[in-house]
């Protein structure tokens, strides 16, 4: 029980004991790369639809046409977040994670 609070001592110093001249150390100016993806053609058209969905004005629509309207945002929406733009982790692999970094640190 006595190596406790020695061992969180040793944690709280070990943390505050951050080299100072890190942070007064000048940087070297970087260069800005233009890395953007391209985007596909099939992409830009269905960016560019629902912009033209956003400035109609739906005022005077029936409540048919904007039924459709819905529906066509909807089925954009979901084609555009099908395309493969992310990353997707499992409920396992997020609990993995979280053990190997409690192990770890």
């Amino acid at each position: 029980m006595k190596k406790v609070p020695f061992y969180l001592m040793m944690m709280v110093l070990s943390l505050s004991a951050i080299p100072t001249s890190t942070y007064a150390a000048e940087k070297n100016p970087t260069t800005v790369t233009n890395n953007t993806k391209e985007i596909p053609e099939n992409v830009k058209i269905m960016l560019s639809r629902l912009d033209e969905i956003k400035a109609m004005d739906k005022s005077s629509m029936k409540s048919s046409e904007k039924k459709a309207l819905r529906k066509e945002v909807r089925a954009i929406n979901a084609e555009l977040k099908s395309t493969g733009n992310g990353v997707y982790l499992s409920v396992g692999a997020i609990i993995i994670i979280i053990l190997l970094l409690i192990l770890l640190l």
